[in-house]
């Protein structure tokens, strides 16, 4: 609550908050303190002043711990790593709690989505349940979270990058000069199979049954046991992997993901990630003739509605399906 005294010929205004070091500030007249005892109290009240925060915290402080307690506990804490460390490289990351406010993160927020809104997306909630933990369960005193004060972009924009005529086999060329076998196969397989690359680097021999061609899956993404049908070019890819470990694809995410960037590179391929590859699937699956349920089966999409950003059939694909199957 604020507070007006006068001292001497002077007006002392003061807002206090529990638990909080008093803001003061002295005025020659008295109805210049009452305005910015009424300006502290609203901004204060919409996240843009916390009072409550220690003053040699950062941002950066809670980033650190995050990452330490919190991200090694799911299952993509890889990336959760890599979101995290770009975020330290961050200038947002070195502001103390006491003046990181809405209209910081704002600020913030406007800068990080000329980098898409996806990463802008990522990076707020992943700073807002940063902020929420501090609060509620490492003794942080921030009156407010000042991320939830602000508008979060809910724009999506839906890839719908596919594979062009002949990169498959630039893809292939490429992969010829590849000495790590295991990245073309990776590649192949994702693109049979719509799984994730992450999933893929998680095979365990002891899940694979060749002969039904099934592929387990114990703990996916969002939580559930999962069941993979192979097609006969995703057997042979397993059939071609040796078996001294326990792993089928026995390699590491760095090692798939910058030896994709440098084989994409090589073929001369651009705007192709290798998460477009489960769009490829997908789309194939769709363009097979697979169900709704059936594509989800395989994908794990437990929200049907998730399929259409990984949905992009293609059109020349559709006219050789109708006209063979309503033409003779």
């Amino acid at each position: 609550m604020g507070s007006i005294r006068k001292r001497g010929f002077k007006f002392q205004a003061q807002v206090r908050r529990e638990g909080a070091k008093p803001i003061s500030k002295t005025f020659t007249l008295k109805k210049d303190a009452e305005v910015w005892v009424r300006c502290i109290e609203a901004r204060i009240d919409v996240g843009e002043v916390n009072v409550t925060a220690p003053k040699t915290l950062t941002l950066r402080d809670l980033l650190v711990r995050y990452s330490t307690e919190i991200t090694p506990e799911k299952k993509g804490r890889n990336q959760e790593q890599r979101r995290i460390n770009r975020l330290l490289r961050d200038q947002i990351s070195d502001c103390r709690l006491s003046q990181l406010s809405s209209t910081v993160m704002a600020e913030f927020r406007d800068r990080r989505v000329h980098d898409g809104i996806r990463a802008a997306q990522i990076d707020l909630i992943l700073i807002r349940h940063c902020i929420k933990l501090a609060r509620l369960e490492w003794g942080v005193n921030m009156l407010t979270n000042p991320v939830e004060g602000i508008r979060i972009p809910n724009g999506i924009i839906r890839r719908d990058r596919r594979l062009k005529e002949g990169e498959y086999e630039l893809l292939q060329d490429a992969a010829d000069q590849c000495r790590n076998p295991y990245i073309w196969n990776c590649i192949d397989f994702a693109i049979e199979t719509g799984m994730r690359r992450s999933e893929i680097l998680s095979i365990l021999w002891v899940n694979v049954d060749l002969d039904t061609r099934i592929v387990v899956l114990p703990d996916t993404k969002n939580g559930s046991k999962r069941e993979i049908p192979l097609t006969t070019k995703a057997t042979q890819i397993l059939h071609r992997l040796p078996r001294d470990e326990d792993r089928a694809f026995a390699t590491t995410d760095y090692t798939i993901r910058h030896g994709w960037d440098r084989l994409a590179k090589r073929a001369g391929i651009i705007g192709l990630r290798f998460h477009d590859l489960r769009h490829e699937a997908v789309s194939r699956f769709f363009e097979m003739g697979l169900s709704v349920p059936e594509v989800a089966a395989i994908s794990g999409h437990k929200d049907y509605r998730m399929l259409a950003s990984y949905t992009h059939v293609n059109a020349k694909n559709l006219a050789q399906k109708i006209n063979s199957q309503f033409h003779t």
